[in-house]
């Protein structure tokens, strides 16, 4: 699943492609749009909420998606054929101008909506890590609502706080030495997890790299994510992998046994 630092960058490119723009095509593929016509509206902006992409339009409409598990835009020029990232089939949406046209692989959620309606899809988010409203203390207060909730699971759930997936709760984790499955009321400093979680999406989000070692290139880049039976970087320690969650959420949890004492798998 995308991160908040990668939709946020795909927001940021769009914006910048399509914003002040009148469209000059809009081909939706999927039926709930498939008679929508957006052609002559004028981009205002493309920003991020969380995991969400909002499109809005000069006449009060917004085009709201979602990347979920899969989804991906891609920018090409106008005019030149796009590579064959995916195939055709798999395009839910192209969006252009006179410039550029953005292609929707995957996309999902798709919707138009009224501006103020954009609540209906976002307004149960928690504070937006890379967003104006970020609020590390509502997000603390989220989390702490629920203390018996396993901090790995918490983070996850973006009612509390919007942006973190898989990767960056898997590394935030081990650089506060928290293990995934304490409680969220057993965690030492949530304020600190938070600013954690804050600074690596913020040092991430302008480059497609997410690097949270401060090192590039693979293998380098993380502490624990995807690093299964690999030594931890500390302490040599053979990092762990095991599910956490409720299936179909269930997400592969990377951790160091001994950096991040006491956590495992409960049962």
């Amino acid at each position: 699943m995308p991160e908040g630092d990668t939709v946020w960058l795909t927001a940021h490119r769009l914006n910048t492609a399509l914003r002040g723009r009148p469209l000059t095509l809009a081909d939706f593929r999927v039926p709930s749009l498939a008679t929508a016509d957006l052609v002559g509206r004028t981009v205002t902006e493309v920003l991020a909420r969380g995991k969400h992409v909002l499109t809005r339009l000069d006449d009060d409409l917004t085009l709201h998606s979602h990347l979920q598990m899969d989804g991906s835009w891609y920018l090409s020029a106008a005019g030149v054929p796009a590579p064959r990232q995916h195939s055709e089939h798999l395009i839910r949406v192209l969006l252009g101008n006179a410039d550029w046209v953005a292609t929707g692989y995957r996309i999902h959620d798709l919707q138009l909506l009224r501006r103020r309606e954009e609540v209906r899809v976002v307004g149960h988010l928690g504070p937006d890590l890379l967003g104006p409203d970020w609020d590390p203390h509502a997000a603390v207060a989220n989390l702490t609502a629920r203390p018996d909730v396993a901090i790995g699971e918490a983070l996850l759930d973006q009612r509390n706080l919007a942006g973190i997936g898989n990767l960056y709760k898997c590394e935030v984790l081990f650089i506060e030495h928290v293990g995934p499955w304490t409680p969220v009321g057993g965690v030492p400093d949530l304020l600190a997890l938070v600013g954690t979680a804050h600074r690596l999406l913020r040092m991430n989000r302008d480059h497609p790299e997410q690097s949270t070692t401060g090192l590039l290139g693979r293998g380098r880049d993380h502490w624990v994510y995807e690093r299964g039976g690999q030594p931890c970087r500390r302490c040599r320690t053979p990092i762990r992998r095991a599910e956490q969650g409720a299936a179909p959420r269930a997400r592969s949890t990377y951790w160091c046994p001994t950096c991040q004492p006491g956590s495992g798998p409960v049962g």
